[in-house]
Parts: structure tokens; C-alpha cells; sequence
């Protein structure tokens, strides 16, 4: 495994979650992900922002929730934080919050996308994202849910260079093209090997869109788990709701609730017999 880069611009690069008790949303996701969380603002100045590790390399983080709920956040990495704030602005969206220094770790900006989606940009300095995905306990994707799945490419494509291709069985996937190949030159360097049976393209999807018109728009976060029916029930005994099971063709998933009321998937990876 070679040197992580920093993320290449419009992909998804880093998630956070924004919780009422941060204290209580330490222990869930430390004893329900094996994740240790540590403060990465200095002793002294105010606030706090936990960052989560695994085998000690950043998955995610927790911080205080200033709206009183608790919810999960996703992160597109850019290039220049404040030019793609200003284009999202034009392009329909709206600045929520920011650009903003987040210390020497970057630049970021809270946006909402036309449809209402909450979206957050990340220029990387100090802090490139999340160093471990892909693997159990870590993140896996983060997928948009949005009323209408054109609409929506029009707006996200221009700013990220996204695509929206048709996975069968899948959905509609999001891809950067030649991102494969990043991972292939820096993290991953087996990355299309190993998807040689893929879908075309496969290792350049940074995320789903799933068309849900009876939702508010929003952007989904998805772990990877290695036993979905293991992991819903530690969520249950950690006082979790689990809302929902499915059993797809290439995962085996269950929607759950935390117990301040933030939303996110445990997906277990279970390929067809011709993978």
C-alpha cells in the first residue's frame, strides 16, 4: 500500500456526525464499531471534535450538534472550497454556513443542494479524509436520496464532474472518472484486478442516488459491517432502533437509528456466485 493523497476533486472524501450528548454518542459508536474517538481541538479552546479511528488510521468523527439533532454528514472534497461555494450558489444551491478554516486540517463549507440535501465541501490541508474505508466498521458510501434523479444530476455533475450510470441490480451509481485510477496509483494499487467481473467503471462510484420522492432530500451514510444480523443487534442492545432489513443482490443491509435519532446503514457485502 503506497502514500494516501489527498482525495481528487468530487468525491467523497470524510463523514462527521453532529450529536445532542456527545458523551453518550461515544460510547454507541465505540462499542458498536470497536472505534476510539479522540479530541482534535487543542486543550483549552472551546468546542469539541472527536475524531474516530480504527486500527489507527481516521474512519469518521463526532461533535456537537448546534440544532438539537442528531444527524450524519458527508463530505465532497474540492479543490478550492471557496470557488465551489460560490458555483454551488449559482448553480441553485445555498450556502448554509462558511467557507470556514477548520485549523490547519482544511477549508470547508455547509451547503444544501436545490432539492433541500445538506452537503458539506472539504479542502484539504493538514486533514486529506477518511484514511480507511471499504472495510468492516468503516465507511462504505454515502448515497443521495433526492425526489428526482435528473434534476439532481444537473446540478451535482457540473460542480464535481460526476456521472450517473445504471448499475443492474444496483441503481443508479455515481462515479469520477479515472478515481480507480487514483486508487489504483496510491491506496489500492489491486483496485481493477480485483473488480476485473465489476460493472464497468465500478472503481470510479463514490456513491448511490436513490430516487425517493416521499423522503426529504437528504445524503444517506452506508458502513461496511461484516455480519449485518451481528451488528443491528448490538445497535438494538446499545438502545438503537433498527427500521428495516433487506437482503439485495450484492448486500445484505438494515437501516437503523441511533439512539439521539441519526440515521445511517450497516451493509454486509455478499456477491453473486459469478463475482
Amino acid at each position: 500500500m503506497t502514500e494516501q493523497r489527498a482525495y481528487p476533486h468530487g468525491v467523497t472524501c470524510w463523514i462527521d456526525s453532529e450529536q445532542p450528548d456527545l458523551d453518550a454518542a461515544t460510547h454507541f459508536y465505540a462499542e458498536l464499531f470497536g472505534w476510539t474517538l479522540t479530541d482534535a481541538v487543542p486543550p483549552g479552546a472551546p468546542g469539541s471534535y472527536l475524531i474516530a479511528t480504527l486500527d489507527g488510521r481516521d474512519v469518521a468523527a463526532l461533535g456537537p450538534s448546534t440544532a438539537g439533532a442528531a444527524t450524519w454528514n458527508t463530505y465532497i472534497a474540492v479543490d478550492d472550497a471557496d470557488a465551489t461555494a460560490a458555483a454551488v450558489a449559482k448553480a441553485g444551491g445555498a450556502i448554509v454556513a462558511g467557507p470556514w478554516d477548520a485549523g490547519p486540517g482544511g477549508r470547508a463549507a455547509a451547503c444544501t443542494d436545490p432539492a433541500g440535501a445538506p452537503f458539506r465541501l472539504w479542502q484539504a490541508r493538514r486533514r486529506l479524509g477518511a484514511q480507511l474505508v471499504n472495510v468492516p466498521n468503516t465507511w462504505n458510501f454515502s448515497d443521495l436520496h433526492t425526489p428526482e434523479r435528473d434534476a439532481a444530476l444537473t446540478f451535482y455533475a457540473p460542480l464535481f464532474g460526476w456521472v450517473g450510470v445504471e448499475v443492474p441490480r444496483a441503481g443508479t451509481m455515481l462515479q469520477v472518472p479515472g478515481y480507480g485510477d487514483h486508487l489504483a496509483a496510491t491506496v489500492d494499487p489491486s483496485i481493477h484486478e480485483r473488480q476485473a467481473s465489476a460493472p464497468p467503471g465500478f472503481a470510479d462510484v463514490i456513491g448511490g442516488l436513490v430516487v425517493a420522492p416521499d423522503e426529504p432530500a437528504h445524503w444517506h451514510v452506508v458502513f461496511s459491517v461484516a455480519d449485518r444480523d451481528e451488528t443491528a443487534a448490538t445497535a438494538e442492545r446499545l438502545g438503537a432502533t433498527v427500521l428495516q432489513s433487506e437482503d439485495g443482490h450484492w448486500v445484505r443491509t438494515a437501516l437503523v437509528r441511533d439512539p439521539q435519532g441519526a440515521e445511517f446503514t450497516v451493509s454486509q457485502f455478499t456477491p453473486p456466485d459469478d463475482w
